[in-house]
């Protein structure tokens, strides 16, 4: 990866990582069609979410090896896209990165939003409920606890927490995940999930949403194209030939099968007697199978328009992360994701990194092997 200087992209006013992630936030809240008020409240809420490391200058290093980028940059954007309507953006941080261990790191991050509970007045029962068995006093694993705060007009965003089910050693992850399901009220819901190589996050919905949501995420190797339609366990799923054209667009004409970064599949439970899911989303990690953003962006581009979406935000939204080309680099746009929720038309999001510590060279031939560190 080619290291950057603070100040490389945006002038000498940019020096440490909240100037960056904070002016980021806010130029995409330009193109998401939220207010500068509202853009000032969540470029204030990151800053503080990020805690000590808001003030690291950007010609140190990172303050840890966050899990949650390539280049340990604790931020990341998000882009959802419905037809008709500006996409709505998101930021997933991680509160507590830099506190010296993993503990330290899931406890910062538990007080960060229960500061955000009083601040919003919701409740944080789901989680306490889960506290000992993702945040125990030795935990293992690349991360503790992610916030992802959805950016709504009026200054008040919807919250999700982001917590690791191999917390306790990942042999002991499916049986983690299995007793916070029983815990949530969706004990039989597991079971119906399809088989998967690991389980890398759970996360929950808290505060104001329309219909809160439990996802389990599931990693899968070297999946192909015609098996991806199959891992879906909603009653009313996705068309099949939907999800295996996403697939085959997101990865482009090179391997047939992800034989680098694994695709995730998430799966959305609301309906506690339904017993499975009601929602299903499939994450490509195009960074991986693209010789450039440049032909990252056309891909998701094609998705977009194929689901009567315009990919001209999107375009807006790299300007406004970077001055980069495109062409220059890998990994600007990190994950690709088709998402159906039963109920509600498909729709797609593009996860943005921010890219404050270093730029991922152009894969040759797109088929770089993927780094050791992996979202």
């Amino acid at each position: 990866m080619t290291p950057l200087r603070a100040g490389d992209r945006e002038g000498p006013g940019i020096s440490t990582l909240g100037d960056l992630t904070a002016g980021q936030l806010r130029r995409l809240s330009g193109v998401a069609g939220l207010s500068d008020a509202d853009a000032d409240t969540y470029a204030d809420v990151l800053t503080e979410s990020l805690g000590p490391v808001a003030a690291r200058p950007l010609d140190l290093p990172p303050a840890a090896e966050s899990f949650l980028s390539d280049d340990h940059t604790p931020v990341e954007f998000s882009l959802s896209f419905r037809p008709g309507t500006a996409p709505a953006l998101r930021v997933l941080v991680e509160p507590g990165c830099g506190a010296g261990s993993l503990a330290r790191t899931g406890r910062r991050g538990l007080k960060s939003v229960r500061a955000m509970a009083r601040r919003w007045n919701f409740a944080t029962d789901r989680l306490d409920e889960l506290e000992e068995l993702f945040l125990p006093a030795s935990p293992k694993g690349p991360l503790a606890l992610w916030t992802a705060l959805e950016l709504r007009p009026g200054g008040v965003p919807g919250v999700k927490v982001y917590l690791n089910p191999a917390a306790a050693g990942r042999k002991r992850a499916a049986r983690t995940l299995a007793e916070a399901l029983r815990r949530l009220g969706h004990g039989r819901a597991l079971a119906s999930l399809p088989d998967a190589d690991g389980y890398p996050f759970l996360a929950l919905d808290l505060g104001d949403w329309d219909t809160p949501r439990v996802k389990v995420y599931l990693r899968h190797d070297n999946l192909a194209p015609e098996e991806a339609p199959g891992l879906s366990r909603t009653a009313d799923g996705p068309d099949p030939a939907s999800v295996a054209e996403f697939f085959r667009t997101a990865v482009g004409h090179g391997p047939r099968s992800l034989d680098r970064r694994p695709a995730l599949t998430c799966h959305a439970l609301t309906d506690r007697t339904a017993g499975r899911p009601t929602g299903f989303t499939l994450h490509i990690p195009v960074r991986d199978y693209a010789p450039h953003d440049g032909e990252a962006l056309a891909r998701a581009a094609t998705v977009l328009r194929r689901h009567g979406m315009d990919p001209e935000p999107l375009a807006r939204a790299l300007a406004a992360v970077t001055d980069r080309r495109p062409e220059e680099g890998v990994g600007l746009i990190a994950y690709l994701a088709l998402v159906h929720q039963q109920g509600s038309p498909p729709r797609v999001t593009a996860y943005l990194s921010c890219e404050a510590y270093a730029v991922r060279p152009p894969n040759e031939r797109a088929v770089t092997p993927p780094l050791e560190v992996v979202h």
